[in-house]
């Protein structure tokens, strides 16, 4: 969100008042999960996107109550023992601990957010859990700070969306991929693009539909940073809540997908 706009971002949105605001929101998911959202979260929501129930009983509870993603990828990812992986904006730490369990001790699960409390809360919960092959680091997405070519996996549910610049957030996946290193994601896609009057509403942002790409650019711009999409599905069974997101779905066709791309 501290990146610069190009053609294919939303340059209208104050970036300062969409990070603040996507920072507070998921300060309260990390702090208080049983408040009030414009979207689902936990262990049912979970399990209905197609998360193995007996995975789940494997990670902290705390990090599942949290869980705040729009779908499921992981069978995707297929991540093998000893990988690299890397979660962008990893929140609770939900799907960084599932992709640990994944890797093994040999491997490397490396977490990526900008909030404090979620980054925060997802390295306690990996410490108690001993999960001592997980890291988190504060930063953004648009930015990972690390080597080129050093992961075998990228992984991300439901923040994409949220990134002003998402050719940049994608270009940044490709760049610390291994050549043939995966894009495993799920997010919020729309099929008809959103009016200004809620591209520039960084209150819907921070809901996970402002920021929503149409599909086929959102398809583009992965293409466009050197990824070979594999798979992309849609998941009917993810809905938001209250009645204003509704309605933006019914009007603008926004939904949850998630895909598979590969590093050329």
């Amino acid at each position: 969100m501290t990146s610069t706009a190009t053609a294919s971002t939303f340059p209208a949105v104050d970036r300062d008042e969409l990070e603040a605001r996507v920072k507070s929101m998921y300060r309260e998911v990390a702090e208080t999960p049983d408040g009030d959202f414009h979207f689902e979260m936990g262990r049912a929501l979970a399990e209905r996107l197609g998360y193995d129930p007996d995975a789940l009983d494997r990670i902290p509870v705390a990090a599942i109550d949290s869980f705040a993603g729009v779908g499921h990828f992981l069978d995707l990812a297929g991540i093998q023992p000893g990988e690299t992986v890397l979660d962008l904006g990893s929140g609770s730490g939900m799907d960084s601990l599932l992709a640990a369990l994944a890797t093994g001790s040999a491997g490397r699960v490396i977490g990526l957010d900008m909030t404090d409390a979620q980054r925060e809360k997802a390295a306690r919960l990996a410490h108690e859990g001993g999960f001592d092959q997980m890291e988190f680091h504060p930063g953004y997405i648009e930015a990972p700070p690390f080597p080129d070519a050093s992961v075998d996996v990228v992984i991300s549910n439901g923040v994409i969306n949220l990134s002003a610049d998402k050719p940049r957030v994608f270009a940044e996946a490709a760049r610390v991929l291994k050549p043939g290193g995966r894009l495993a994601l799920a997010d919020i896609v729309t099929e008809s693009p959103l009016p200004e009057s809620v591209s520039c509403d960084a209150t819907l942002w921070a809901a996970c539909i402002g920021g929503a790409s149409q599909q086929d650019d959102y398809r583009a711009a992965i293409e466009a940073a050197g990824l070979v999409i594999h798979t992309f599905r849609e998941h009917p069974e993810y809905h938001f809540l209250t009645e204003s997101a509704r309605g933006a779905c019914e009007k603008w066709g926004v939904k949850s997908i998630s895909l598979l791309a590969i590093k050329a």
